[in-house]
């Protein structure tokens, strides 16, 4: 049974890794996919190929979700082609590592305007496509570090608790029209970033985790189709931790 069919997707930094495997999955379940990436042009193209193949329609574009009128043009660009936006996955995001007293101001910035800003940005280009249909998901990409903390990562960890919040108001305003929102908050998920790691490291906090292993995309991927698909209906508002159990 392919559950998101005859929907379409926009998915924000799907080039690679968590983005690329719920584009793969979400295209599998019979949804056509809108992704965006920053700049891996050859990446997007391939997976451009490869959404295709499966039978489903599928485009690239290159969109910076961190800016509000590139993520509004986006969302009119997505409409003209594709006719509707049923789902909207905020994935884009990045890490800008420090102690808070190492921290610059500019490091700060950026990493909340790239994670957290841009899906106010998003949120709002699709909101007047979504409240028309009267209908649609929205699943902002948190992290278990938004949940509980993490040292040497106050920006981050401020990024994606926003988002956590940002997500419960919108699904309060939005909940009467049938737009629901919510929020998968990943753990340690192993991809082509994670695999630049000392070995060790990564052992450890394998080790540490009850399932004792590390998340894949898939993982992600398959908790995304859940909330995309009409089998959660019935779900708003909520904070979905995939970790394994890192949180219990």
């Amino acid at each position: 049974m392919k559950l998101l069919d005859g929907k379409t997707a926009i998915i924000t930094g799907a080039s690679r890794g968590i983005g690329k495997g719920i584009a793969l999955a979400f295209a599998q379940h019979g949804a056509n996919v809108a992704f965006t990436y920053s700049s891996s042009a050859e990446a997007a193209k391939a997976l451009e190929n490869e959404l295709n193949s499966l039978g489903i329609k599928a485009k690239g574009y290159q969109s910076d979700a961190a800016s509000f009128d590139q993520a509004q043009q986006l969302a009119d660009d997505v409409v003209k082609e594709f006719g509707s936006i049923d789902i909207l996955v905020n994935n884009a995001g990045i890490t800008k590592d420090n102690l808070l007293m190492r921290i610059s101001e500019e490091d700060f910035d950026k990493v909340i305007e790239v994670n957290l800003k841009s899906v106010f940005n998003m949120t709002k280009a699709v909101q007047r496509t979504m409240l028309k249909q009267r209908k649609g998901s929205i699943i902002n990409m948190s992290s278990v570090v938004g949940v509980k903390g993490n040292a040497g990562q106050t920006n981050y960890a401020a990024s994606k608790a926003g988002i956590i919040g940002f997500s419960k108001s919108v699904a309060l305003e939005l909940g009467s029209r049938n737009i629901r929102s919510n929020v998968i908050a990943p753990g340690f998920i192993e991809t082509e970033m994670t695999a630049k790691l000392d070995e060790n490291t990564v052992k450890g906090w394998r080790e540490a985790i009850p399932l004792k292993r590390g998340g894949t995309p898939e993982d992600i991927a398959n908790a995304c189709v859940f909330l995309a698909s009409d089998m959660s209906d019935y779900i708003t508002g909520q904070t979905l931790n995939v970790d394994g159990g890192m949180l219990t």
